[in-house]
């Protein structure tokens, strides 16, 4: 079977208008899809079709508030779909990721007392490490942190049984890291960290454009993502569980609901962006069948499921690709699992340094080729510092489902090129 066979590539880039600029006299090879997807025509219309058709306040009587209200009510449904939850109440949006989680950690962190610890991972986001950590620090309580391979980025598990007591209460971890892709065995972690009664928040940004994510299955107690990294705006999506959010206490306003999921959703919400939100959980949905001829599942989540094993199968080519590729290279050392007989236990995210050139000159000489990727930390501040790798970070290429094997042969040619 050929790869356009295997997967549409060509038929789903036409869906995606950003995929057709030109870097002079070539097309641009987005492999910047780490730092936020492209997004479909489909979610933009869903964005615009609201702003002019629907936009009004919530609970009032006339007809755009009421139309208003039955678009954000579908979209806690399509992500609590997307999110593998039958409660569409225990989905909450916000600005980003960040803002959710600074907010969930100041009201969570108003339970801890003197003696109490919490754990953080070296292998994840700042943004998943530095709201824990603050919150922490404001209550005088302790942290613990589960160290990262430098060169892989997998988490030592051994060290995570031996920081976990009865003294700890949260343990913050990524599904999977930002800067090297690597997979953490996020089930087995809460597995573990429930055996001490300590709460599970899950940072599943990068995870969530790659493969299925079902907050069941990992048995987790929070979860985090944003949208405007599997091809929706710039919006950020928490769940949690019932329970949980109906007993925390959160900062809000007198007049606002305090029921779920308002009590969580501060403000005006940025409505066409839940809009656009919905919309991108629409189009990853679509994607469960090869062609018009197959025959599509019945449920969103079943269709869901479909298009996450479609998606895997084809990023698993353009990572064994990429890696070999990048592998061939003299002098280049590359982050995260590089073994190919290891391919699901990453995502195609990979993270290179080389001996000639620092990782942003190199951003910038792939920039000038038409080439977008990114040089820095990635934000992934807690494992750059912990594998020696600042200031300079590393340079990071990412594919997505809308990536062809040409554009990462070019990617890795340019790269040889360059580095030689």
């Amino acid at each position: 079977m050929s790869s356009s066979e295997l997967w549409p590539v060509e038929a789903v880039r036409r869906r995606f208008p950003a995929l057709s600029r030109q870097v002079g006299d070539r097309p641009a090879v987005f492999l910047d899809g780490p730092a936020g997807s492209q997004v479909p025509q489909s979610v933009a219309d869903a964005v615009c079709r609201y702003l002019l058709q629907t936009n009004a306040n919530r609970g009032a009587s006339f007809a755009t508030s009421k139309e208003s209200d039955a678009i954000l009510n579908a979209a806690h449904r399509a992500l609590a779909d997307f999110l593998g939850t039958p409660d569409p109440d225990e989905v909450c949006f916000g600005a980003n990721m960040t803002t959710l989680t600074f907010q969930l950690s100041r009201a969570l962190s108003r339970q801890w007392t003197p003696g109490d610890q919490i754990v953080v991972c070296q292998a994840d986001h700042d943004a998943n490490y530095t709201p824990w950590v603050l919150a922490a620090r404001d209550r005088g309580i302790t942290v613990r942190s589960v160290p990262a391979d430098p060169l892989d980025g997998t988490l030592d598990l051994d060290s995570l049984d031996k920081v976990l007591s009865e003294k700890t209460r949260l343990l913050a971890v990524g599904l999977a890291g930002n800067a090297t892709g690597t997979i953490h065995p996020v089930g087995e972690i809460c597995r573990r960290a429930h055996a001490v009664d300590a709460l599970v928040y899950v940072d599943a940004v990068h995870f969530a454009p790659h493969r299925r994510i079902q907050v069941g299955q990992l048995a987790c107690d929070f979860l985090v993502c944003s949208a405007y990294k599997f091809f929706g705006p710039h919006v950020g999506v928490l769940w949690g569980r019932r329970d949980l959010l109906e007993d925390i206490r959160p900062y809000r306003l007198r007049p606002a609901p305090d029921r779920l999921p308002g009590r969580w959703m501060t403000g005006t919400q940025c409505h066409e962006g839940i809009a656009g939100a919905a919309a991108a959980v629409d189009y990853i949905a679509s994607l469960a069948a090869a062609d018009s001829a197959e025959v599509i599942p019945h449920t969103r989540p079943e269709q869901l499921d479909r298009a996450f094993e479609r998606i895997a199968t084809w990023e698993q080519m353009l990572s064994k690709r990429l890696l070999e590729g990048l592998l061939s290279i003299p002098g280049l050392t590359l982050y995260g699992i590089s073994d190919p007989d290891r391919i699901d236990q990453r995502v195609p995210t990979m993270s290179i340094r080389t001996e000639t050139i620092r990782p942003q000159e190199l951003a910038e000489r792939l920039a000038a080729d038409g080439i977008f990727v990114w040089a820095g930390n990635h934000y992934a501040l807690p494992w750059t510092e912990s594998a020696g790798l600042e200031p300079d970070g590393t340079l990071r290429l990412g594919a997505l489902h809308y990536n062809t094997i040409e554009e990462i042969d070019r990617a890795v040619d340019s790269l040889r090129r360059l580095c030689g």
